[in-house]
């Protein structure tokens, strides 16, 4: 089973790098070749629509293209952060050559404040997560590491300025790295996908971020993609408080107990039918539930987007007990849930926005959507890659290969 994953994903693999020139990416055309490098000023959604861009619900607030980022050839992963001192809000928008930071407090008129390079060479696999006010920063490129970055630096950058930053820190325990996963609860991060511990979870203490050292690791449940770890709160009160890792482990989601770093032991493993890649999940905020994607079924399977569904009220007999199907073929990315409501990244299709208020029953309701790549739903690797919905102004920010970034806003509100 692994020697076929690595073939397909050698195969995804190349779509994204293989080339006369590694720093190479051409960019796929949206439908209007003529769209302005920045698109501002609110389209409402009306009668499906936002300007070119097919919606549900959401409003298209404003739009900066890769040829102002630099002419990058690619975007990749986004988060955000929100100054505790002044409330501005920032996009992280990873590109094949390094992080741009978005001023996006006015969602109409977003300011690229500057960009910190990549640590090494360029990568189609960046990854950002923050903990206080210091970006982590890991990428597939060969030999980067973790870079770390004190956001604070935003604040006095003058407004007819943009500069290149240097890292502030920067942690080598590992060369390249799929993901990076913080609990900002204990203050730890998890690498995973390294080349250390079978691509399990690399520990490292940030509690002084520019200082990160490293505290543990695990490589028997062998090559983790993506995890989320959390400090428990969930009904399953034997694992109260303890530290939880659910890793998506290729071709099954695995949950550690990593509470003592240097004594991780595995609680359990749960897969499901017609696997293609377990790529990503995320917990509801009870921690009753767990809900994932998986990369390669579309593709592989033939499935419309297929989004899953499992029960986590006992975390050591964990199951899959059912799906939340899309009305496209699109291929499903990262997922994030925030209150109520799970906002799904899928690819062509955009984002899909829907309520979880009958997940007990298996049920999900679509409560709205936005495409960032009108030009088709096709099953491909192009169009949404990520999105952040966790800004107190509600804006979200969506990271889109071809389209750079994208901040969309529900329909009045």
């Amino acid at each position: 089973m692994r020697q076929t994953l690595f073939i397909t994903l050698l195969f995804i693999s190349c779509f994204y790098s293989c080339s006369d020139d590694d720093n190479a990416l051409d960019p796929i055309p949206i439908t209007d070749p003529e769209t302005a490098p920045f698109i501002t000023n609110r389209v409402i959604c009306e009668n499906g629509f936002a300007d070119i861009y097919p919606c549900d619900g959401y409003d298209f607030m404003s739009r900066i293209d890769l040829a102002t980022l630099n002419n990058s050839q690619g975007a990749n992963d986004i988060w955000g952060w929100t100054d505790p001192t002044t409330g501005e809000e920032y996009a992280l928008l990873g590109v094949r050559e390094g992080t741009f930071f978005i001023n996006v407090s006015n969602p109409e008129e977003p300011r690229i404040i500057g960009n910190l390079p990549t640590a090494t060479v360029a990568s189609a696999w960046r990854d950002i997560k923050v903990y206080q006010n210091y970006a982590f920063i890991v990428s597939e490129a060969e030999g980067h590491g973790m870079q770390v970055f004190d956001l604070t630096r935003l604040r006095n950058v003058p407004p007819d300025e943009s500069p290149v930053f240097d890292a502030d820190a920067l942690y080598t325990e590992f060369g390249n790295a799929h993901n990076i996963v913080i609990n900002e609860t204990s203050s730890f991060a998890y690498a995973v996908g390294t080349t250390t511990f079978s691509g399990g979870p690399h520990i490292i203490d940030i509690q002084n971020p520019l200082n990160p050292t490293f505290a543990g690791g695990f490589g028997n449940a062998d090559y983790t993609h993506d995890a989320q770890v959390v400090t428990y709160n969930g009904p399953d009160t034997d694992y109260t408080g303890r530290e939880i890792y659910i890793g998506s482990n290729e071709n099954e989601v695995v949950i550690l107990d990593v509470t003592d770093k240097a004594n991780v032991s595995q609680i359990s493993a749960i897969s499901y039918t017609n696997v293609g890649f377990t790529h990503q999940g995320w917990l509801t905020e009870d921690h009753q539930y767990f809900i994932a994607n998986d990369e390669l079924d579309e593709s592989n399977l033939g499935f419309n987007t297929r989004t899953l569904l499992f029960d986590f009220t006992d975390l050591d007999n964990p199951f899959f007990f059912s799906t939340f199907t899309g009305p496209t073929l699109a291929i499903d990315h990262n997922l994030y849930i925030r209150d109520n409501e799970l906002f799904l990244s899928n690819y062509t299709a955009g984002i899909r926005v829907a309520n979880l208020s009958g997940i007990a029953t298996g049920e999900l309701f679509d409560t709205g959507s936005f495409d960032t790549f009108p030009s088709n739903n096709s099953t491909s690797f192009n169009g949404v890659w990520s999105l952040y919905p966790y800004f107190s102004s509600n804006n979200i920010i969506i990271s889109d290969i071809q389209g750079g970034l994208f901040i969309i806003r529900k329909t009045g509100t």
